[in-house]
């Protein structure tokens, strides 16, 4: 410090059991009479000089904020009200010098020489190496300070020094510690008694009695006062970040020196309080949170987890409100929390303060950004799920919070802009860079500022911890007609037996091990019961609730935000919970059968061609993705279009003249869009770069709409726009709608999709595919369509495929090449039309056969053109899916790639590379 402040030329320090000394020396007549030098500049300087302890002198501190070392340090106010005398000398002299040199001001020094000093001069009293300060100001704790004030308050201390000058804000306040914990539960005698209330092993089995010994625990805790000292510092500290304004508004959270590590969440566990206003308030709910060490949840969940209940301890966090309560707020993860897909950053939000969203109690709006897009600055957005939003959590007058209803307008509307969502995701990569891990983050905006600020940040515990190279898929063998419930899908498990409603959690008594528990919602005040149940159903509650979380740890399928479960489901009925077919978990009656496999795929061999995946649904694309792949070979718009948007292109198109009741339908739909023809763009573009992004940088071939006629008909509006076919297989669909004038305008929606995807968003490994094009002059015609509308072929890169499938393909396929960079092989419809059958008829189904001589024939003359001409042959129909011996086959002929089913990539990955690792 001395090149600072060039009077103070040397510091040294006599510490131990008995007594403290600080003596500065060579210190010039002015630093003893002003008392303070300020600095208002970053990093802040402070200087404080009082009668030294013990004797002549000067006692100083110093505050500098060097983020460097991470030792925080306390200096004095900048103003001669902070230079007081020692009353004091002695030991005693020590808390007396803390309390005067109190600084708000973020501060930090380094020091090998003498960490001694380093440590007094934080503000704190000492024996030893002991830090034995009963609060400390957030901006003066690291990471490292677990052990002192747990997980949150450290977490919070590690984000404002270390990333607040890096646009991560975070609201300050201070910390309760452990020490203040211990030091509460042993001078109040309430150590021993929590001993011999968990000395019985036999509470863990019995609902009943684990929340008679909860209660009797907490009742012990709140019924013994805290020591004058701890109130007292908590009052200074109170007084320090509200300035003493009654009306200023707190957080109070609980943090334990076990949570929020990398390898148990603790979510829940403990309590929260929101709007706490005033310091007897104040007090008092540090006092609950110490009590809600011993809620039954978190005896339960710590007996469950192997963590003694003695060694962990209880801070209590205590935060600037954030006032979203006229603003939003909600939860994001660094990464997909269904599959551990590390590459999208993954944020929820709804009105009002966090804890709806945290708590489960409202289906928040959902977005998925996209992280190697988002570092190069564009539209990083892939994705957007509109939640009900039924309630919102705001300020109740005189402090505390209160639900209330949001209104129509809130409902049908985001709760926060693209631009807040995107500077989110910016905030979580910068947070999950730090911490070198995948996190857990709530946030909040405030609707005074509309700044946006993080308010908690934990290590993500479950996707991130899975086994890297292991797949674990579940699969229903059998389906029933009947769907009785839809969610929101936590997990991809599955899940069946006996349902089981309870109203409150009171009733926890009467669940018996494996039955499916439907509750309103599933706070973490179910958790002793969680882990009995085959299956969770909720009516709220949104995938990244706490609720969710512990399923999540606990292997449990969930489906949340069903609504009306608890009417729909009766107790004793037999149902199957069904999480594994994407984002949307189904409740079908009855138990059905399905399988669970598990695959350690170690190191695979390479073979002779590339396998990539025919992907078609968006919700399962992460997944999907994490799969040993070379990319994606058939991704069909169809899916996207049926259930993304659901209605006709034309009936948007026409919006305006609908009847009242399709436009209702229609109005559901497209909530939270601009307009008609934006909610189709916006929808495809969406789907399209969720899957493009799930095999990033790897090609992604996109086959546009190739719907029949009785198949668009099938969507809202469609019955006023398509034909009655006889044979809608080979009538009206593909290349032959795109060049129609009745179906152009529609064509142009999605091409202007792709656009945006390949342009706005970044993602250029999409590529194009051209279905059905039964003539040469619809291969021009259609590419005079795509250079139409800016989609030319070779320009920025475009590739444009043609979907091999048709006899005249095969007929004229050099021809056909000169339209297009390549083939990909539609083996389904080239095997009904060579052998002229109805692959939908089951009266002709054992005729079809992808192996036939002349189907075989087709295809071999189709891999040889294009090999021929340099150009990439794939294949990406269902033939190689089911016959591995044809997938050899293929190989065998020299084809670019196989795509197939993403069930039957590992076993054809393992089966030819058997085959070529036996060759050798």
């Amino acid at each position: 410090a001395a090149p600072a402040v060039e009077s103070v030329a040397a510091f040294t320090v006599v510490s131990n059991r008995a007594q403290a000394r600080v003596v500065a020396a060579t210190a010039a007549p002015h630093v003893g009479s002003a008392g303070a030098l300020a600095g208002a500049v970053r990093p802040p300087l402070g200087l404080i000089a009082g009668p030294a302890i013990g004797g002549g002198g000067f006692v100083v501190a110093f505050a500098a904020a060097a983020a460097a070392a991470g030792v925080a340090l306390t200096g004095g106010r900048s103003s001669p009200t902070s230079r007081r005398p020692f009353r004091r000398h002695g030991p005693d002299a020590v808390g007396e010098f803390r309390r005067a040199c109190a600084s708000p001001a973020p501060a930090a020094f380094a020091s090998s020489r003498h960490p001694a000093i380093l440590r007094l001069a934080r503000g704190g009293a000492h024996v030893g190496d002991d830090d034995v300060r009963v609060c400390i100001p957030l901006e003066e704790l690291r990471n490292t300070d677990v052990d002192k004030v747990g997980g949150k308050s450290a977490s919070l201390g590690e984000m404002i020094s270390q990333l607040a000058g890096a646009g991560v804000p975070v609201p300050g306040g201070f910390s309760t510690t452990a020490h203040a914990y211990k030091d509460f539960l042993s001078k109040g005698g309430i150590n021993e008694f929590i001993d011999n209330e968990l000395a019985d092993e036999t509470i863990y089995g019995d609902v009943n009695k684990l929340m008679q010994v909860g209660k009797r625990i907490r009742d012990k805790i709140m019924d013994t006062p805290f020591q004058r000292e701890f109130e007292a510092e908590l009052r200074r500290q109170w007084e320090r970040v509200s300035g003493g304004n009654p009306t200023f508004a707190f957080a109070v959270r609980s943090s334990a020196t076990a949570e929020d590590l990398p390898d148990a969440s603790f979510a829940g566990q403990q309590e929260t309080y929101l709007n706490v206003m005033g310091f007897d308030d104040m007090k008092a709910k540090v006092h609950l949170v110490f009590a809600s060490l011993f809620t039954d949840r978190a005896i339960s969940y710590r007996h469950d987890r192997g963590f003694e209940h003695s060694k962990v301890q209880l801070c209590a966090t205590c935060q600037k409100m954030v006032r979203s309560e006229t603003g939003a707020s909600g939860v994001m993860f660094s990464l997909d929390t269904e599959s551990g897909f590390r590459d999208v950053v993954f944020v929820t939000s709804a009105y009002g303060l966090g804890e709806t969203v945290v708590g489960g109690t409202v289906n928040p709006d959902e977005w998925y950004v996209f992280k190697p897009t988002l570092a190069q600055g564009k539209d990083a957005i892939v994705s957007r799920t509109m939640g009900s939003k039924l309630i919102k959590m705001v300020y109740k007058a005189g402090g505390g919070s209160e639900i209330v209803d949001t209104s129509a307008a809130e409902r049908t509307q985001w709760s926060a802009s693209d631009a807040q969502v995107t500077s989110l995701a910016e905030m979580a990569v910068k947070i999950e860079k730090h911490y070198g891990r995948p996190m857990d983050i709530e946030w909040a905006r405030d609707g005074d500022d509309g700044q946006l600020y993080i308010v908690q940040a934990r290590p993500e515990t479950v996707a991130s911890q899975k086994k890297v190279g292991v797949i674990e898929e579940y699969k229903m063998l059998e389906t029933s007609a009947k769907v009785l419930v839809e969610g929101r899908a936590v997990g991809k498990r599955i899940g069946a037996g006996e349902v089981n409603v309870l109203k409150s959690v009171n009733e926890m008594a009467n669940f018996k091990e494996g039955q499916i528990l439907v509750a309103d919602m599933t706070d973490p005040d179910w958790e002793p019961i969680m882990k009995k149940a085959g299956a969770i159903v909720t009516n709220r509650g949104g995938r990244t609730c706490h609720a969710a979380i512990i399923a999540r740890e606990l292997g449990i399928p969930a489906v949340v935000g069903c609504g009306d479960a608890t009417l729909r489901l009766t107790p004793g009925q037999e149902v199957t919970v069904c999480c594994s077919e994407g984002d949307t978990g189904t409740i079908y009656s009855g138990r059905l059968k399905f399988e669970r496999r598990a695959q350690d795929l170690g190191d695979l061999p390479q073979v002779g061609m590339k396998i990539m995946m025919n992907v078609g649904n968006p919700e399962a694309a992460f997944t999907f993705g994490q799969l040993p792949n070379d990319g994606i070979g058939l991704a069909r718009l169809e899916f996207v279009i049926n259930n993304a948007i659901g209605v006709h292109p034309k009936a948007l198109l026409n919006y305006d003249t609908l009847d009242g009741a399709t436009k209702a339908l229609v109005d559901e739909r497209m909530k939270g869009y601009g307009g008609p023809k934006d909610f189709y763009v916006q929808k495809i573009a969406e789907g399209v770069a969720t899957l493009a992004a799930s095999v990033y940088p790897k090609r992604t071939i996109v086959r546009l709409s190739d719907f029949k006629s009785n198949e668009y008909k099938s969507l809202i509006g469609g019955d006023q726009y398509e034909p009655d076919e006889e044979n809608p297989m080979i009538g009206f669909r593909g290349c032959g709608r795109y060049t129609d004038p009745f179906f152009e305008e529609c064509f142009a929606m999605e091409l202007e999709a792709i656009k945006q995807v390949r342009g706005r968003m970044g993602l250029m490994n999409v590529e194009i595919m051209i279905p059905f094009v039964r003539t040469l002059s619809m291969a021009k015609e259609v590419n005079d369509v795509l250079k139409k509308h800016g989609l030319q072929r070779g320009v920025d890169g475009l590739k444009v495929m043609m979907m091999a499938e048709l006899p005249s393909n095969v007929f004229c396929a050099d021809e056909f090449l000169e339209y297009f960079d390549g083939f990909s092989i539609g083996s389904n419809d080239l095997t009904q039309l060579t052998l002229g059958l109805d692959r939908d008829s089951g009266l002709v189904a054992q005729y079809f056969d992808e192996r036939d001589p002349a189907v075989m024939k087709g295809l071999a003359q189709l891999i040889q053109a294009a090999k021929a001409k340099g150009k990439y042959v794939g294949i990406c129909g269902q033939g190689p899916s089911d016959h591995p011996d044809l997938a050899k086959w293929l190989m065998e002929q020299g084809i670019d790639s196989v795509s197939l089913n993403p069930d039957s990539v590992i076993s054809t990955y393992m089966f030819l590379a058997l085959l070529e690792l036996a060759a050798r």
